[in-house]
């Protein structure tokens, strides 16, 4: 048994013995659990790909005139974002396009410029133009603001992301006679193609399934900079069904996380437009996990073989009909690029970059290991017995 202040205390004195998610899987074959979990301090794990539920707010200072954002109308490079606060906050979504997209759409359902590119533009430094339609007030006379500003200029610019880091998620593919276009990507038609989006033995929630280490409160990697779990993801979903060794078997639970922009890079936030869908942003995470004991470090040791996705029709069956549902395949499977489904073979493609994912979990490793970056203890657990309910509409 270890604590994750004795942990630290290691990583302090440069003692810690720190390896990724990838590593931990051959430690644990030659040494075996035991063993592995007593040598083995922190295991860090990764995922770099397209998470629609992100976003980012912002406070600006004092303007002359004094103009007040709150209620009125807010644009960054024409693209709306939402003011009901205060006189200087403001929230911009990833997928917002701009009002008037005629320009940023050549041909129908395809969207060049939306949040996520704004956001990737912020953090790679670049000036943006932000314009204000307000009304007067006695204390904010102004009504009208047009200025250029960067990342520097804005009091805060905090990167908040309601649903991140999915647990495990589906295969997508598409059962009808016509190409359909999703946020899973282009699907072609009759099982001419299969998506799957998951970093798999690397992935943060598969290799802690429990939530034992990761909590409200967990340090991490976030779009290269440093970041926290804020609280549960929305759409939370933990009480699915498993396998015996406690990996859900269709998607479970998520994360909403936090951090200042400030410190994030290009490189590890990037905006991306889906054809006939819309536009996204491809999140960098990294969380590490303590090898508290030897429990911990058998769920961390989980291999892409032992990983299964459901495979799902996107065409009419999404999410909720069953007989959409086409079985399921594991991670070691879906890697080699081609999987079988009722009979046939279809290739398949990661929307998430393992590569990327792999670079990771080692820059957090030599973090850890430089002892630039220490672990944390959640404050408060994950749920384990939320339940995520669709909508009825009524």
């Amino acid at each position: 048994m270890k604590t994750v202040a004795e942990i630290n205390e290691k990583i302090k004195k440069g003692k810690a013995v720190i390896v990724t998610a990838e590593e931990i899987i051959d430690l644990a074959e030659k040494k075996g659990i035991k063993k592995t979990a007593r040598e083995v301090d922190v295991v860090t794990t990764a995922t770099f790909a397209p998470m629609c539920s992100s976003g980012a707010y912002f406070n600006i200072g004092p303007t002359k005139p004094k103009v007040r954002l709150g209620g009125g109308k807010v644009y960054l490079n024409d693209i709306p974002c939402y003011a009901g606060f205060a006189a200087g906050d403001f929230l911009l979504g990833a997928t917002s396009l701009p009002e008037n997209d005629s320009r940023n759409r050549p041909y129908p359902g395809e969207f060049r410029y939306g949040g996520g590119h704004l956001i990737e533009d912020l953090v790679s430094g670049k000036d943006v133009k932000l314009e204000a339609h307000t009304y007067s007030t006695n204390c904010y006379p102004g009504e009208k603001l047009s200025t250029r500003i960067n990342i520097k200029g804005f009091n805060e610019a905090i990167l908040f992301n309601p649903r991140n880091c999915y647990q495990n998620y589906n295969v997508a593919v598409n059962l009808s006679r016509e190409t359909i276009y999703t946020y899973m990507g282009v699907l072609k038609p009759n099982l001419g193609n299969a998506h799957y989006c998951s970093s798999g033995q690397l992935s943060p929630l598969l290799n802690d399934p429990y939530y034992q280490t990761i909590g409200i409160g967990t340090r991490i990697f976030l779009g290269g900079g440093v970041g926290y779990v804020a609280w549960y993801g929305t759409q939370h979903n933990p009480g699915v069904e498993r396998t015996k060794k406690g990996i859900p078997k269709e998607p479970a639970g998520t994360l909403a996380l936090i951090g200042d922009l400030k410190g994030m890079k290009q490189q590890w936030l990037r905006g991306a437009s889906f054809l006939g869908y819309g536009v996204t942003l491809i999140v960098g995470i990294g969380i590490p996990i303590p090898l508290l004991n030897e429990e911990i470090c058998r769920y961390a040791a989980v291999k892409d073989r032992d990983i299964y996705a459901k495979i799902v029709d996107y065409s009419e069956s999404y999410p909720q009909n069953k007989k959409g549902n086409l079985g399921k395949v594991n991670y070691e499977d879906l890697k080699k690029g081609k999987i079988t489904i009722r009979g046939r073979k279809v290739p398949a493609t990661s929307l998430s970059s393992y590569s990327k994912a792999r670079e990771i979990a080692e820059t957090l490793k030599m973090w850890i290991k430089g002892g630039s970056f220490l672990l944390t203890e959640a404050v408060e657990k994950l749920p384990l017995n939320v339940k995520f309910k669709p909508l009825k509409v009524r």
